[in-house]
């Protein structure tokens, strides 16, 4: 899907998605100091918003202005309206300044392989040494064995996969594996990945 086509999905409904951060990135980031984070692909901003509540400075980068609107609103009304930078681009072309980052978050960001290597391989540079990124996604396996998300298995994540671009690119691998999420209609199966970039040695 284009820009154009997630604005008019943003525009049919109040939340396409939940005002709540997603569950993983809530597990995998609540006990981090804040410092400065990255959202890509941020969409209506939720993961953005609950991390400046929890005293982050977030940059949400995301090429729906409709999503990105209604993230705005959600921060305004959470108070935290000045600790987020909103950014309409589109993730595969825009790059992060070096070094800015202590957290990067991709939450279902859903591209061809192709398209979603160039990306996950621009994160490393984004990182402040000792930094963490977060990768969630729909897992290739629940196309048979979960409910939701994309039905072309090129659009998939694989833990194993998502591991080595983040290894190959110079981050430490810290989770590679198939978690569970329960929704309404029944349990989805997702991709989580975390890795951290190596701390710079005392000379």
């Amino acid at each position: 899907m284009d820009a154009k086509e997630w604005d008019d999905r943003y525009r049919v409904a109040e939340l396409v998605w939940a005002a709540e951060p997603n569950r993983f990135v809530e597990e995998e980031c609540r006990s981090l100091p804040p410092g400065r984070a990255l959202d890509l692909a941020a969409g209506e901003g939720r993961n953005s918003v609950w991390l400046a509540g929890r005293g982050w400075r977030v940059t949400a980068v995301d090429f729906s202005e409709v999503g990105l609107g209604k993230g705005r609103r959600l921060a305004d009304q959470a108070g935290v309206g000045d600790r987020v930078e909103w950014v309409t681009a589109d993730v595969t072309h825009w790059t992060p300044p070096p070094g800015a980052y202590d957290l990067v978050v991709v939450a279902y960001l859903h591209l061809r392989p192709d398209e979603l290597a160039p990306v996950l391989a621009r994160i490393p540079d984004a990182l402040a040494p000792g930094g963490r990124v977060v990768v969630v996604g729909h897992d290739v396996t629940n196309l048979d064995g979960g409910v939701g998300g994309p039905q072309d298995p090129d659009l998939l994540y694989r833990p194993e996969a998502i591991g080595q671009i983040l290894a190959g690119a110079g981050l430490t691998p810290v989770r590679a594996e198939t978690v569970e999420r329960p929704t309404p209609n029944g349990t989805a199966l997702d991709t989580l990945v975390t890795a951290t970039r190596e701390k710079e040695r005392i000379q």
